[in-house]
């Protein structure tokens, strides 16, 4: 589905789904859970099913409602997945599910879409193969699925470099599976709340893992299982970004509700730094619900970061563990712990008068796409002055304000056609963008409907708002 965006002013709620990141660890701990679990407000989206699909191949049983899964575990007797396992879009389902069917005696095959088949694995391969498993692609001397995998694992030391943190959950919540303490010592931790994610999820279970404040040692003791548990996923704050930019981008008015402010998803991060930009963003705490109000002239200036914002939306962490001001009008953010966040502010990033530079994203060029290079190029065929490096992204922005609030002529954005590669991400952030070009200039967003990966609904919801968001199909 292709979609055309034109200028436009969206007003009113915007309802957000249920987090991914817990909605899939929810699923999969359920699934080798004793007993039966109900998830309610599950992420009804494509990687979530996925997820849902594929733990029935290693024995649970599931059954889906509007709002509310039901899994009924196997617990211990969990087995080798039945077939192969199609893990459809989802690099969370291949990475946590390949470690957990490994510790299995036999052999299993992980495979999934066109993007799933160019992600890397060989940092996977290799942790298994230290665990006493032996992996291999189906290409000789490959590094990208179909995956084969022949256990089972065993307790043992894993040393890995931590980029990627998705394997390394995947072996934490392996580990209680195998008698005696696996160890895994990272070099290079990244992403690291979505450890202690995974952490606070085994410890609501009952299952200790030990991991060291700076995420360079894990420690996992077995045998250890757990029990069926109810569970309510809190809405995603992922999904919430992409409201949030296109209210600021076009001077609408969008309220976001529901919103976690337990601290446990670092996306949530957003809030405070388009705030440090000028953001106009109030938060009712009573009702949990951000209202976003645009019009505003975004720049890099505005204002220092609130440190107190940054503790209620990233939990413990602070300022200065993100935003570095490196002069009047450059603003570095290392975005390392919510990489998830970078199309959205790639994309604000764009009509932000200065400098800002999004740091420590390497791991965006092993998502759905190489974001690094999908944004920098798509970006730039739009009018944006943006530098692709290594892992970081340079955007030169402008607001479409000039300070005296007419019109900026150093705002160059333009209409024009943008290329997703099915990447959800990009596609709903191109989206917002459209809604901020010059009066009687559009946007083509290509193959939109891949937004239903994490946000099913964006585009209607958006619609319903008054985004004018149209279907071209």
């Amino acid at each position: 589905m292709n979609i055309r965006v034109q200028r436009a002013k969206p007003e009113g709620i915007i309802p957000i789904p249920g987090s991914k990141s817990h909605t899939i660890r929810a699923v999969i701990l359920a699934a080798v859970a004793e007993g039966s679990s109900e998830i309610a407000n599950p992420l009804e989206g494509e990687d979530c099913i996925s997820a849902l699909k594929a733990v029935e191949l290693i024995g649970a049983q599931t059954e889906q409602k509007p709002g509310l899964w039901k899994i009924r575990g196997a617990g211990s007797a969990f087995h080798l997945p039945s077939k192969e396992v199609d893990v459809g879009n989802s690099g969370s389902v291949l990475y946590f599910l390949s470690p957990i069917a490994a510790v299995r005696k036999g052999r299993c095959v992980f495979t999934g879409d066109e993007s799933i088949q160019s992600r890397p694995v060989g940092h996977l391969i290799d942790a298994l193969g230290q665990a006493g498993a032996k992996a291999y692609t189906a290409k000789p001397g490959g590094s990208t699925p179909p995956l084969f995998i022949e256990g089972p694992i065993r307790s043992s030391r894993i040393c890995t470099d931590g980029r990627l943190s998705q394997y390394i959950s995947g072996f934490m919540m392996a580990a209680p599976f195998l008698d005696g303490t696996t160890e895994i010592e990272l070099s290079n931790p990244k992403e690291t709340p979505y450890l202690t994610m995974t952490r606070s999820w085994l410890a609501k279970l009952g299952v200790k893992a030990d991991v060291s404040a700076d995420f360079k040692h894990i420690s996992v003791t077995g045998p250890q299982s757990w029990q069926g548990f109810k569970t309510l996923i809190p809405s995603d704050w992922e999904a919430a970004a992409f409201p949030l930019i296109a209210a600021l981008i076009s001077g609408g008015s969008l309220t976001v509700e529901n919103v976690d402010l337990s601290g446990s998803q670092c996306d949530g991060i957003i809030v405070p730094i388009l705030k440090s930009l000028g953001a106009d963003i109030v938060l009712d705490k009573a009702a949990a619900a951000l209202t976003v109000r645009g019009g505003r002239r975004l720049a890099v200036h505005s204002q220092k970061a609130d440190i107190d914002d940054f503790l209620l939306y990233a939990g413990s962490r602070n300022a200065a563990d993100f935003v570095r001001r490196e002069s009047e009008d450059t603003l570095r953010i290392n975005c390392s712990a919510f990489p998830d966040a970078v199309c959205a502010l790639a994309v604000i990033a764009c009509f932000t008068e200065g400098t800002i530079i999004l740091d420590d994203i390497g791991v965006c060029r092993s998502k759905e796409t190489d974001r690094i290079a999908l944004m920098r190029r798509e970006l730039s065929a739009l009018g944006a002055d943006i530098q692709e490096g290594r892992d970081f992204l340079i955007i030169r922005g402008h607001s479409p304000l000039a300070q005296n609030s007419s019109e900026n002529p150093a705002f160059t954005l333009h209409g024009g056609t943008a290329e997703t590669e099915g990447d959800h991400r990009a596609a709903m952030s191109l989206a917002c963008l459209g809604l901020g070009l010059p009066q009687r200039a559009s946007l083509i967003v290509k193959n939109a409907e891949c937004c239903a990966v994490s946000f099913p609904g964006f585009i209607e919801a958006m619609n319903k708002a008054g985004a004018g968001f149209e279907n071209l199909n």
